[in-house]
């Protein structure tokens, strides 16, 4: 960790080693964290923190709050805080990059929390603003719903943070506002005044909105950077002023990385050169080549839309191949616009965006309906047409942005494999051929939870389609329509012996030969 100088413009008192920030955080104080997988994470600050809990100093009894998911699946992250006593409560969007963390819920050991990410991101407004929380249609019928949970990811943990409310002859949910006590935030650089500006991180994220919530909460903003300004920042690039940055830490650039996958990437935070042509690794022929093959088929031009992480991060791909990239609009949760979405642990940048704003705003325009078209993936699928992504098994990765961008893009695309665990696929366009059956099923008669709920998007009116490498559904009238078989697959025992419900089909066809073209990379 870099030692600040005698002589930093910023002076003694406000920057700090991050040692000697995280001392600062006060026992069962309520933390949140900013970050997107790895980017805009404060690596150096979450590490410090662990760092000082397994030497024995404390703090104890913390509530963390965070909204995307941030971790490696691994070490990073917030796998950092995954500790007994250090924690007590956690209320978070995404748990799957924090198995830690989701260790210590499964086995009762905190009070755990699972709210939609975009909601918890609006919250730290809510907060910020000294409103009551956030209230919103964002979460209705789903496992979010005091109804069906409440989030809940455990017996240990109490009801009462999520609720429903009647307004203006309609069903709300609200969020409750809670005081937050310290916030720990990353930007590029610190200017003599605290402001802080990120023209070289992937993103944006909820920085401004965790700041402001943390400064009328009264308590302590801890600001990770890769350097210190010695001039004032021109004031347009300042994303959050120094009037609510407490501290200011130096981190080394080891852990400052653009994103867990890359230490740097230029691409991701800058215009795209004249004449650019994004290229793309092509998918390898497989089931998921299919999948997003068929899927990629939906895209129409001038749509604004938004690829989920998982199976459907390869309809970018297909999209580049075709050449339609230049005549649609890719955006990520994160508050990226336009570019190609960067895939794995770079999750949440892009590749030349157009813009970057920060993640609450984008999910304003989410929420209000903004997305012409979402694909997104699926762990099980009813009879109903429900998805569940968040919980199943002894994993609970979390909804994530899946609720919000589900409820509120005018059509949905469902992307998984029909069954997993040793699925291996062959042929092509003549004819599909099912090589290893997968030994796990993804279609069930109900699902463990409910993350999508199919009949409030029947009741709004979204076209839904659900898109395997050998059949397609779509969400009918009263649940899954079989809508097409893939060429060479025996619909009795390749698909209908495979389902504990018999769908209706009441057009069936074949799909189409542009699902099955291969081309090697």
């Amino acid at each position: 960790m870099i030692t600040p100088h005698a002589a930093s413009p910023l002076g003694a008192g406000k920057v700090a080693t991050a040692e000697d920030a995280v001392a600062l955080i006060p026992d069962e104080a309520t933390v949140a964290v900013g970050g997107f997988v790895g980017a805009a994470h404060a690596e150096a600050l979450s590490a410090a923190l662990e760092r000082r809990f397994l030497g024995g100093h404390g703090p104890q009894g913390l509530t963390l709050i965070y909204a995307a998911g941030q971790g490696d699946g691994e070490l990073r992250g917030l796998n950092h805080l995954a500790h007994r006593k250090l924690l007590r409560r956690v209320i978070g969007g995404h748990w799957g990059l924090a198995p830690r963390l989701g260790r210590l819920a499964i086995d009762g050991h905190i009070e755990a929390y699972n709210f939609p990410q975009g909601v918890i991101c609006q919250l730290y407004r809510d907060i910020a603003a000294k409103r009551p929380g956030c209230i919103t249609h964002i979460g209705m019928d789903t496992c979010v719903d005091p109804a069906h949970g409440g989030g809940r990811l455990n017996s240990c943990t109490p009801p009462g943070l999520v609720e429903r409310i009647e307004l203006a002859g309609r069903t709300w949910l609200w969020y409750h506002a809670l005081p937050i006590n310290v916030g720990l935030i990353r930007a590029t650089a610190a200017d003599p005044a605290g402001n802080l500006i990120m023209d070289d991180e992937a993103l944006v994220g909820e920085v401004l909105a965790i700041a402001q919530a943390v400064r009328t909460s009264g308590g302590l903003v801890l600001a990770q950077v890769r350097h210190l300004l010695d001039r004032p920042a021109p004031p347009h690039r300042v994303r959050v002023p120094g009037i609510c940055v407490d501290r200011v830490i130096v981190a080394e650039a080891e852990q400052h990385s653009m994103t867990f996958g890359e230490p740097h990437n230029p691409a991701y935070s800058s215009a795209a050169p004249e004449g650019f042509l994004p290229v793309i690794p092509a998918l390898a022929w497989d089931e998921r080549r299919i999948i997003a093959q068929r899927a990629c088929d939906e895209l129409r031009p001038g749509v604004v839309a938004n690829i989920g992480i998982g199976i459907p991060e390869g309809i970018a791909s297909i999209a580049a191949e075709r050449g339609l990239l230049s005549g649609l609009t890719l955006t990520v949760e994160s508050g990226v616009i336009g570019g190609v979405p960067a895939g794995g642990l770079s999750f949440g940048a892009a590749q030349y965006p157009h813009a970057i704003i920060d993640q609450p705003a984008q999910f304003d325009f989410y929420d209000g309906g903004g997305l012409d078209i979402a694909a997104l993936g699926a762990a099980q699928i009813d009879a109903a047409g429900n998805v569940n992504v968040s919980s199943f098994g002894d994993r609970i990765p979390g909804v994530g942005g899946f609720v919000n961008i589900s409820q509120s893009a005018k059509s949905l695309v469902f992307c998984t494999t029909f069954t997993s665990g040793g699925l291996a696929v062959s042929g092509g366009a003549d004819g599909l051929v099912i090589a290893t059956e997968g030994r796990h099923r993804k279609f069930v008669s109900a699902v463990d939870q409910i993350s999508f709920s199919a009949r409030r998007a029947r009741d709004r009116g979204q076209e839904v389609l659900y898109v395997t490498e050998r059949a397609v559904f779509r969400l009918g009238t009263t649940g899954l329509e079989l809508a097409e078989i893939a060429p060479g697959i025996d619909l009795k025992r390749q698909v209908l012996d495979l389902l504990p419900f018999t769908p209706p089909m009441p057009a069936l066809r074949q799909m189409p030969a542009s699902a099955f073209a291969r081309i090697e990379p």
